[in-house]
């Protein structure tokens, strides 16, 4: 295997990057190492190397975190809303500045190609553009009773330290996702990044350092003992929210933990996302669509297409043109220029994606085109349509999180409302159409928190994200998003 002048580069951008980035635990506006003095690889899953090591944080770490945190809200608590909202500010136009640098980092630290590495750091900052407009919008109210004896003075307050424990899937953009709305409402924080991706994470805390953000307000512990970090946070009886992004197992932990002190909580867990092409719908636009919502981040996200529902007439053909399309693309390291599909996260996350596509396949289902991986070292997986999936076939009821798409006819409206409610899922779902009548009434009728109607992508800062059913509670980003970490508080005041 050659290695061109533009790999070379790339390779030295990454790891010079990298270089720049503080590895250790972040507690009260100081980097130091675990109390354990331990620390841990993080691995490009492009090529198997190890690219950095991180402070592995434990209990005590963790408690000197939630301490920090409860120490510093009352006065973090104090300040206006315009400062935060500057601080937001600032730190949103400290990563727009470096795109490149931290593009580079994400790639390394888990696949994502360059491109689209680029586009999730553009993504993830426009998180704290949004939330530094919503710090100054606030808002209460003042209303009278109806007997006309009380004013109604209604105030809004931050909620209190919070807990956030974020995925590795999209390292920039799901913590400033959640930092975002906590500094505009005034919370301080302990945040657990994944162990996977810390990379992204940590360069992010550098950033909010610059931009002004006061010592204690964000409180960083990553590990790979993460219940000897999060559970501390938990039982702590000082953290007041918990917003947790990932697998719903966990998610119902996290839940049944909050519980002992009653926190407030925001779940965005599992998916299985319906993908439905009816034979009116325009197929070059269903399978750009269908491209959109299962490769992206090579289908390592909640929201991929996760069972594609064709209607008969036109599914054998949806099939051979997606085939095409994905047949087409590019799979190899994100860092190379014209790569289209990077490796999987670990390989651990390969072995289930062949799991999944064998237990299929040993279940009647036809390989359109991949289904496998190519020869070399990575956690690569080839961009495969399955044709003909049983509808007992394990990934039609399993996160896939991986670049497979199984097609599956169905005849008529109603089967496939059916078919696509019959899960304990409800995160999002995509449908195709020209017939805006049926786009309403299909959409209405599905058990989502979002649908994308005509388009494979729903994800946007100005837009409510979140699901229904066991995908999880509350939402995150748009108009509501800062409210998940505001209380009300209520003054009844005499009129005189």
């Amino acid at each position: 295997m050659t290695t061109n002048v533009t790999e070379l580069g790339a390779a030295s951008a990454a790891l010079e990057a990298i270089a720049k980035i503080s590895t250790g635990i972040f507690i009260d506006g100081e980097w130091r190492e675990a109390a354990s003095g331990a620390r841990f690889d993080v691995v490009n899953p492009a090529t198997e190397e190890v690219i950095a090591t991180v402070a592995d944080g434990g209990p005590e770490d963790a408690r000197r975190a939630i301490e920090t945190a409860g120490r510093v809200q009352k006065e973090w608590a104090r300040t206006s809303p315009r400062e935060r909202s500057e601080i937001l500010r600032r730190a949103y136009e400290l990563i727009m500045a470096r795109q490149d640098e931290l593009a580079h980092v994400m790639t390394a630290e888990m696949g994502k190609p360059f491109a689209e590495a680029k586009g999730e750091v553009a993504y993830a900052a426009e998180f704290f553009r949004w939330f530094s407009e919503e710090a100054v919008r606030i808002g209460g109210d003042l209303t009278t009773t109806g007997d006309g004896k009380n004013r109604i003075l209604v105030s809004r307050e931050p909620v209190g330290p919070c807990v956030l424990v974020t995925p590795w899937n999209f390292p920039l953009a799901m913590g400033t996702r959640k930092i975002g709305p906590a500094i505009a409402a005034g919370c301080t924080m302990v945040f657990k990044p994944a162990n996977l991706t810390p990379l992204s994470s940590l360069a992010l805390v550098d950033i909010l350092v610059e931009a002004g953000l006061p010592a204690g307000v964000l409180n960083v512990v990553c590990t790979t003992k993460a219940s000897e970090v999060v559970s501390p946070w938990m039982s702590s009886g000082i953290a007041r929210k918990v917003s947790f992004t990932g697998s719903t197992a966990v998610g119902v932990r996290l839940l049944e933990q909050a519980s002992e002190h009653v926190m407030r909580s925001s779940m965005e867990l599992g998916g299985n996302a319906p993908f439905i092409v009816f034979e009116d719908a325009d197929l070059d636009r269903a399978v750009e669509g269908a491209v959109a919502a299962k490769m992206r981040n090579m289908g390592e996200a909640c929201t991929a297409a996760n069972r594609l529902f064709v209607q008969r007439s036109v599914a054998d053909e949806f099939a051979r043109r997606l085939a095409a399309r994905l047949g087409s693309l590019t799979v190899g390291d994100g860092a190379q220029p014209g790569t289209d599909v990077g490796p999987l996260v670990e390989e651990k996350a390969l072995r289930k994606v062949q799991e999944l596509v064998d237990d299929a396949v040993a279940k009647g289902a036809a390989v359109v085109c991949g289904g496998g991986r190519p020869e070399g070292r990575g956690y690569f997986y080839s961009p495969t349509v399955l044709s003909g999936v049983s509808a007992d076939a394990d990934l039609m009821t399993e996160e896939i999180f991986g670049p497979v798409a199984p097609v599956v006819p169905f005849d008529t409206e109603d089967e496939v409302v059916t078919l696509a409610n019959d899960t304990p899922w409800g995160l999002v779902a995509y449908l195709f159409t020209q017939d805006v009548d049926r786009g309403f009434r299909v959409g209405d009728a599905l058990e989502v928190g979002m649908v994308g109607l005509n388009t494979g992508i729903v994800s946007n800062p100005a837009a409510p994200f979140g699901g229904v059913k066991a995908s999880g509670l509350g939402r995150e980003g748009g108009r509501v998003g800062i409210e998940e970490f505001l209380e009300y508080k209520y003054m009844a005041v005499p009129r005189v």
